[in-house]
């Protein structure tokens, strides 16, 4: 892990204390910052829900492509904080938004999770329902913290989330689609969890490739009857549910289409660059 060396962070930054900011995770190929204005659009959001002065995108661009390693692909962080505040959790003002960049190595995921999918399980912890930070990618992930921890398995690659209505919400670090014929169903989002920017890029996507796509409530049997399962984000791009519990499923033609059309976009990392066939 690597730190812009032109940006630190105070003990006394309201992100460490409270956890009062957000941050986006891009994936990068080529030194290319992947789906960058889908990113912007919600950190945006993001600090205007939080009282944020809007971010300047084309200088936080800039600041990106200087933290860049000269890499084929990487992921990089970025991590906005309401600055440095006194004790309380009244907010200052104005407020003075701190940034942070951070560049990480791309994850080593095994190339099979993209060819044959995953094991993925149920987990214990439950999702709050908060329609005031639901969306965004706060720094508060304690919920996602405690899920993770639940396994040491490193055969399950994933673990689902429910909320407290028992409505399926995501995964620990993915969102999810459920696939029916050619019906694809992803869960509501405006009360617990993440609308992911992968999220977003099926949702555009898919119907132009002739998909019905629905937001809605789906519950654990929604999943276990499916026949296909889908998990997104922004780093691994799409991966298709080998296993859940003891449901097992096949590697069928909607995953294979939406992933072939986010390659082409230029959405995703393209693995077949690094893992030929």
């Amino acid at each position: 892990m690597t730190e812009n060396n032109m940006l630190s962070l105070s003990v006394y930054d309201r992100g460490l204390h409270y956890g009062d900011g957000l941050f986006e995770t891009y994936a990068v190929q080529h030194k290319q910052l992947l789906c960058w204005t889908w990113h912007g659009e919600r950190l945006i959001e993001g600090c205007q829900r939080l009282g944020f002065p809007p971010p300047d995108l084309p200088k936080l661009y800039q600041q990106a492509h200087q933290s860049l390693p000269d890499t084929p692909r990487s992921i990089l962080k970025l991590l906005i904080t309401r600055g440095v505040g006194g004790r309380g959790y009244r907010p200052p003002q104005p407020a003075t938004p701190h940034c942070l960049f951070l560049s990480y190595p791309y994850p080593a995921y095994p190339p099979h999770y993209t060819e044959r999918g995953v094991k993925v399980r149920v987990c214990t912890t439950r999702l709050a329902c908060q329609p005031l930070l639901a969306g965004l990618k706060h720094l508060n992930r304690l919920e996602q913290v405690l899920a993770r921890q639940e396994w040491d398995n490193t055969d399950i690659a994933e673990g689902l989330m429910l909320d407290t209505a028992d409505n399926i919400i995501e995964g620990t670090m993915t969102n999810l689609f459920i696939v029916k014929g050619k019906n694809i169903y992803t869960p509501d989002v405006t009360q617990a969890g993440i609308a992911g920017v992968m999220r977003r890029a099926i949702l555009t996507l898919a119907p132009q490739l002739g998909f019905t796509v629905t937001i809605g409530h789906y519950n654990l049997q929604d999943c276990l009857t499916a026949d296909e399962l889908l998990l997104t984000n922004s780093v691994i791009g799409l991966w298709t549910v080998q296993q859940l519990n003891n449901q097992r499923y096949s590697v069928g033609t909607v995953s294979q289409t939406i992933r072939h059309h986010l390659r082409q976009q230029q959405w995703i990392v393209n693995d077949a660059e690094f893992f030929p066939t």
